[in-house]
């Protein structure tokens, strides 16, 4: 009947008014909710003066509550006031056609925001990934607290540790030794190309340095000269380093292994040049 459907509605009024409540007697200001939150309820925390934010992310929630220190209430009849967090602003703003809102002055600031601007996306997506390049060289920093000097001194060091290296070694050892050096070496040459210096003079002034035991002497491209590059600020993670020389090394020996598998083929065997049908597992392989 009308009668019963006007109850239903003052009812589900009610409820909504009696939830509104429930925030409003915790004395909480500020209310992030995941999900969508309903105009009464809206309008009823509007009137205490609760700003009312909804449909944030998950990973947002999460640092919220850390930032701020107030759980995340799934419940609103469990709801007190400890569990109100604090921060010293909440504020809207415009920033160009986005309305964002800003919390600032929290007392666990173990979340921070990097509002990045660009003209175009192609440009965002440039900027977003050069800040996690460097965020994450910060972060290797912190971790391992180890840096190496730039300028290509460190590949020229570990160059001339191998031919040194190499001395005791049988003579085709001796060849994939030098090899190895020799593109370790590649990276201060092609430094010194770069910037326009002869690099051939560069390597030997490099090299006159270390002998003088000036291990953090590179080339600075600014003054085209060989300067240390500790005093200049020229530093990088030693994780980094490992980690290119590491991935090159791989990344040859894959090419070594495949040009194998195609010399052997030549040769004449079970799917070479003598006919017959490919080994098991090639066609796999793409070979």
């Amino acid at each position: 009947t009308p009668e019963q459907i006007q109850q239903f509605l003052d009812r589900e009024q009610q409820s909504l008014k009696d939830m509104a409540s429930n925030i409003i007697d915790t004395g909480a200001t500020v209310i992030f909710c995941q999900k969508g939150i309903d105009d009464t309820v809206q309008h009823h925390l509007a009137k205490a003066g609760v700003m009312a934010i909804r449909r944030v992310k998950k990973s947002d929630m999460s640092k919220l509550s850390k930032t701020t220190g107030a759980p995340v209430i799934s419940n609103l009849t469990d709801l007190s006031s400890d569990d109100v967090g604090s921060a010293g602003s909440v504020k809207q703003r415009k920033i160009a056609d986005d309305d964002l809102i800003f919390v600032t002055d929290t007392p666990k600031a173990s979340a921070v925001t990097i509002l990045i601007r660009g003209g175009t996306d192609f440009v965002l997506d440039e900027y977003e990934r050069s800040l996690h390049d460097a965020l994450s060289v910060v972060r290797n920093i912190i971790e391992d607290k180890k840096l190496v000097a730039g300028g290509g001194a460190p590949e020229l060091y570990i160059a001339n540790k191998l031919r040194q290296f190499k001395l005791d070694k049988p003579a085709k050892i001796q060849l994939a030794i030098d090899a190895f050096a020799d593109a370790i070496e590649i990276i201060p040459r092609t430094l010194a190309e770069n910037a326009g210096l002869d690099p051939i003079e560069m390597i030997g002034d490099l090299n006159n340095a270390y002998d003088e035991g000036k291990f953090n002497y590179g080339i600075d491209p600014d003054t085209s000269e060989i300067t240390n590059m500790e005093e200049k600020g020229v530093m990088e993670p030693l994780r980094v380093k490992s980690q290119a020389i590491h991935s090159a090394s791989e990344a040859a020996t894959i090419l070594l292994r495949i040009d194998d598998v195609v010399s052997a083929k030549d040769l004449g065997g079970a799917g070479g040049a003598g006919g017959g049908e490919a080994p098991s597992g090639m066609d796999d392989m793409g070979m």
